[in-house]
């Protein structure tokens, strides 16, 4: 009988880390896999596909950043990022490539494990929200439709490339039309990522996709900005002087 376990792989050059990662996530019913570089990643990815990654910032050869940008142009596959830097500024650039969540070590395992539950149950599309609302299979503003059944969002009969959290950030959005949504009420709808008293990465990760539904980004026309407030999506496209 074929597994139905999901399926991680942890690319980080520490072997206890890594080893102690896979036992963990093994004993949570996971189907878990390791390497210690990039190389030996896309190796292990041509020949068996995986559900999440959780990858190392600092590694030899090609860094982790570079491997992020590097997968979100080929593929959806969720990534976390791990940084022993634990700076700001390195989860910013994270969540700018393509990253689903960031968590600096040290960490606990227990908080690894939160994070890829949260960030899979986000993929799967098992949503309190969307369960409550399960009757709305489709959204559409402008040229767009977002599919909840599909996971897709659809301009002109062609998919629009997102990664599991810009889908999951627009159809926040795109259930709340005309409502104006604080970051952190966002954050808690998106749940699992890690929080700050400075935390911009709803900023980074509305900036990433307006650039990819808006059409003129420095001048959004769906995802407005509201001053002090936090955010607002407006369907029909027609801005309001902020």
């Amino acid at each position: 009988m074929q597994s139905t376990a999901k399926h991680i792989l942890v690319v980080d050059d520490d072997n206890k880390l890594r080893d102690l990662v896979i036992r963990y996530l093994s004993g949570e019913g996971f189907a878990v896999s390791g390497v210690a570089d990039g190389a030996s990643m896309d190796r292990h990815l041509d020949k068996n596909p995986v559900d999440l990654i959780v990858l190392d910032l600092m590694l030899p050869g090609e860094d982790g950043l570079s491997i992020a940008r590097r997968l979100r142009s080929t593929t959806n596959t969720p990534i976390i990022i791990l940084s022993a830097r634990g700076d700001e500024v390195d989860r910013i650039v994270g969540l700018e490539v393509g990253a689903d969540d960031y968590l600096p070590k040290p960490f606990n395992p227990r908080e690894l494990l939160a994070r890829i539950r949260a960030v899979l149950r986000r993929l799967d599309g098992q949503m309190a929200e969307q369960e409550v609302a399960a009757e709305e299979k489709q959204y559409s503003f402008g040229d767009f439709t977002l599919d909840i059944r599909s996971q897709s969002l659809i301009r002109d009969n062609e998919v629009v490339d997102l990664t599991a959290g810009d889908f999951a950030l627009l159809e926040a959005f795109a259930s709340r039309p005309n409502r104006i949504m604080s970051r952190d009420g966002l954050i808690e709808l998106l749940k699992g990522y890690e929080r700050s008293p400075y935390d911009r990465s709803i900023d980074v990760r509305v900036t990433r996709l307006r650039k990819k539904i808006e059409p003129n980004p420095e001048h959004p026309q769906y995802i407005r900005t509201i001053w002090g407030k936090g955010y607002m999506f407006t369907p029909q496209g027609n801005p309001v002087p902020q």
